[in-house]
Order: structure tokens, then C-alpha cells, then sequence
């Protein structure tokens, strides 16, 4: 059982901390889908279980992290590591503000998760996609964002923080983007990538949306 570090008793005072640490999780991963999926697992592992955290047990968190879901199958290792992740996260805080004095997800070991085999469109899907996007001014913003998805690799929301004055023509094309938590990280597309993507005039479309603008409207 964790056991706390100081008097926590009143109800009130477990939920602020955990509106505290959901405000630090926004400020540090820069996702507000990510703070409300580990709002929606905190709140209904201890609304189930109906104990404050310093009550918790290291086999009520397993049988959480391994519970049937309303769906009623049988949750997925990738679930299974999403909710541990989620528990201690709220633990590791809870330690950090000196509120509890250990961690019952500690004493758990996460399922071993293989990545899936990426998935994506072909070039000939790709290019039936971009044909059908308007010539207007939306448009070119719509084209900017799919080829940028397409050759970067970046995640939806990586790419929909991008402006197009993050895209570098120096002697190795590059671009720049905030990953979680805001860290901006620069990377290099390959030769054969920047060529292609020059040859097909790709670049002037992307470029075509403003310097400096952002690439959503």
C-alpha cells in the first residue's frame, strides 16, 4: 500500500493535486488530447476503486491495467501499457510534491508491446489525393499539409504547428518542427527526397502557402 508522506485526508485535496498534475502534463507535453485520455483513466480507475491514492495497492493497479474495458474485450498490450503509464505518471508527481512516499506501479512489470507494421497511401494514392484538391487558396493550403505529412513522416499535430518558414533551402533540405513538450527539433530530408520533391515543384506548393505563415488557417 503507498502510504503518505503528510495528513491528505480531505477529498478536495486529492482532486486538486490531480488538477495540478494534469496542468503540469498539458504545460510539459503541449497535448490536450494527451491530458484528456490520462484525465478520463485517472478518473475512472479511482472513481471504480473508491479509495484516495495513498490507499492504492500495487494488485488493484494490475487488475485495472488488465481489466475487461466497456467494450467488453480483452485490453490490448498497448492498452495495458497505456494505463500502468498513466497511474505512475500520476504517482511519480504525487511523489515529487512529497505527498505520497512511494509508487505501487513499481512493483508492476509492462507487457512487451510490438510495434505494428507501419501503414500509409501508395505514390499512385497519394497522387490521386492531391488531384482532387481544389486550385484555390484553401486548396494550396490543403496540398502544403498533405505533402508535408507525406514526406516528413511527423505526426498530425507536429505538422499543423508548422510554418512554412521552418522549411530551410540550404545545401541540405531541411525542416523544423515542436515535438511533445514543445522541443524544437531540426532534421534533414534525404537527397533523393529534396530532389524529387524539387523536380515535381512540391516545394515552390508548400512554400507558395507564406513565409513565416502558419499552415493551417
Amino acid at each position: 500500500m503507498t502510504t503518505s508522506i503528510a495528513p491528505f485526508e480531505d477529498i478536495a485535496n486529492w482532486e486538486r493535486a490531480l488538477y495540478a498534475f494534469l496542468a503540469e502534463k498539458e504545460r510539459r507535453s503541449g497535448s490536450r488530447r494527451t491530458v484528456e485520455g490520462y484525465s478520463r483513466m485517472l478518473q475512472h480507475f479511482f472513481g471504480a476503486l473508491g479509495k484516495p491514492p495513498d490507499q492504492v495497492t500495487s494488485q488493484e493497479v494490475f487488475v485495472y491495467a488488465h481489466g475487461v474495458g466497456p467494450s467488453g474485450k480483452e485490453p490490448s498490450a498497448v492498452t495495458i501499457g497505456a494505463r500502468m503509464a498513466c497511474v505512475s505518471s500520476f504517482y511519480r508527481f504525487l511523489i515529487r510534491m512529497e505527498i505520497v512516499s512511494s509508487n505501487p506501479c513499481d512493483q508492476l512489470e509492462r507487457p512487451r508491446v510490438s510495434p505494428s507494421p507501419p501503414r500509409g497511401l501508395s505514390a499512385e494514392e497519394i497522387k490521386r489525393l492531391l488531384a482532387v484538391i481544389p486550385e484555390k487558396p484553401v486548396g494550396l493550403r490543403d496540398r502544403a499539409i498533405v505533402l508535408t505529412l507525406t514526406l516528413t513522416g511527423r505526426r498530425r499535430s507536429e505538422v499543423m504547428n508548422m510554418k512554412a518558414g521552418d522549411i530551410s533551402q540550404s545545401e541540405r533540405l531541411s525542416y523544423k518542427y515542436r515535438r511533445k513538450g514543445w522541443q524544437e527539433t531540426k532534421l534533414r530530408l534525404p537527397r533523393t527526397a529534396r530532389w524529387r520533391w524539387q523536380r515535381e515543384g512540391h516545394l515552390d506548393q508548400i512554400l507558395a502557402v507564406g513565409h513565416g505563415a502558419p499552415l493551417p488557417a
